[in-house]
Formats: structure tokens, sequence, C-alpha cells
């Protein structure tokens, strides 16, 4: 149902979160919503598949939990 990402694509995503997140910091650190935008930043950081990134995180607890 879900598609992976290939692994230039998660590659190239990871790269740009890095890259965003320098050029961001000077400017959110004077920012009180730094946590969201960064927050942001780690949800397209985990995110290799089409499968939305809460789903993914939510099975992956689920089997810890049970």
């Amino acid at each position: 149902m879900y598609e992976n990402y290939s692994l230039l694509k998660i590659i190239t995503r990871r790269i740009a979160v890095i890259v965003i997140g320098l050029l961001a910091l000077p400017i959110m650190l004077l920012r009180d919503d730094r946590a969201r935008f960064y927050s942001y930043l780690h949800r397209v950081w985990c995110k290799t598949s089409q499968k939305p990134v809460w789903l993914a995180q939510a099975e992956a607890a689920g089997r810890d939990i049970w």
C-alpha cells in the first residue's frame, strides 16, 4: 500500500534538512517558536516512505509496548 522512498530521495531529503536547519539557526535562535520549526524538520528527516510519519512511529511504538 505504501511505497518506500529510494535511497537517493532519502539522502536528498536529509541533506536538505541539514542545510535548511543550519541556515535557519541564526534566525531561529531569536524566535520563541523554534521548537515547532525543528520538530517539522525532524518529521521530514524521519520520513522514508509515503506512510505518514505519525503512523510509522505509532506502529513502531506498538511493538515496544506489547
